[in-house]
């Protein structure tokens, strides 16, 4: 076409994907819908109670250091580029609070959701108590 001038492509998209995780996640509810949520914690905050996702969660943390603990999992810190998952469904989340005292955490979760159940769900303290024995053993 007369007038046009057209870039050419360069080669930066052959190198331009990083792959931060991989993982085989447990199957698809039928009908599930996908969310994707930003959470920001300021400084030091202990993040959200014990609680529970209907379908699996994949993670990347944005900003600071998250502290992660997932039922039958060891507590782990989850820096700035780094990504996490859990499989949701039965397994309690633990932790998602803030890992630093001057600096804020953000991050953003992509959720498989199940039709008709809230995406996140606290677990009380009964509960809690009951499978105690399934928690990783705490560091001191």
């Amino acid at each position: 076409m007369p007038g046009t001038h057209e870039q050419p492509h360069s080669e930066a998209w052959k190198t331009a994907l990083t792959v931060l995780q991989e993982v085989a996640p447990p199957a698809i509810p039928e009908g599930a819908h996908v969310s994707t949520v930003q959470i920001e914690y300021p400084p030091g905050d202990q993040g959200a109670p014990p609680h529970r996702h209907p379908g699996p969660a994949f993670g990347y943390v944005l900003e600071g250091e998250m502290r992660f603990e997932l039922e039958g999992e060891p507590e782990r810190i989850v820096r700035a580029g780094e990504a996490f998952w859990e499989p949701g469904g039965d397994v309690i989340h633990y932790q998602d609070g803030n890992a630093l005292a001057d600096t804020r955490l953000r991050f953003v979760v992509t959720m498989l959701c199940v039709p008709g159940q809230p995406m996140f769900v606290l677990v009380d303290d009964d509960e809690l108590k009951q499978r105690a024995h399934l928690r990783a053993p705490r560091q001191s």
